[in-house]
């Protein structure tokens, strides 16, 4: 199931299977055709948890997550989780974090890939000399999550 509904940045839509949320999509992203469209019980919880987000209610979203992806990309996804609110983590800690330091290409693609952004907090990873590099949904956006977090 499927679910679209605007919000303070924007037309974002969610989907569930089985019970976790496995993708989050922004306005312009590329949506699978054909998606049964319904606001579960779930989706509707994602959505008021992101709300609370976007208003600097809610710091940690506490939602079951089921992004699909290689083993590799699991373990990079399961680090972002980690880095706190307000707080940034460059590729290189994050490469580092999963054992493999000079994966730095590889934590960016699975950065890049990540299908639940926002909620598994990919916005919080920066180039190595502290420089906003890489948001699937542009600078700005990647920009206003942070400023919006570190405001708080």
């Amino acid at each position: 199931m499927a679910f679209f509904k605007e919000t303070l940045i924007g037309r974002i839509g969610m989907e569930e299977e089985d019970g976790c949320i496995t993708h989050l999509w922004f306005e312009n992203d590329i949506v699978p055709q054909n998606l049964e469209q319904a606001e579960t019980p779930l989706i509707k919880e994602a959505f008021e948890q992101l709300e609370l987000y976007l208003n600097g209610q809610l710091k940690e979203f506490s939602l079951p997550l089921q992004p699909e992806g290689t083993p590799f990309m699991q373990s990079v996804w399961q680090k972002l989780l980690e880095v706190p609110y307000g707080q940034t983590a460059s590729y290189r800690e994050i490469a580092t974090a999963v054992g493999n330091p000079k994966a730095l290409r590889a934590v960016g693609m699975a950065n890049s890939r990540n299908p639940i952004p926002i909620l598994i907090p990919c916005h919080r990873i920066i180039g190595s000399k502290g420089d906003l590099v890489g948001y699937s949904s542009g600078l700005d956006l990647k920009r206003k999550l942070l400023d919006l977090e570190t405001r708080r």
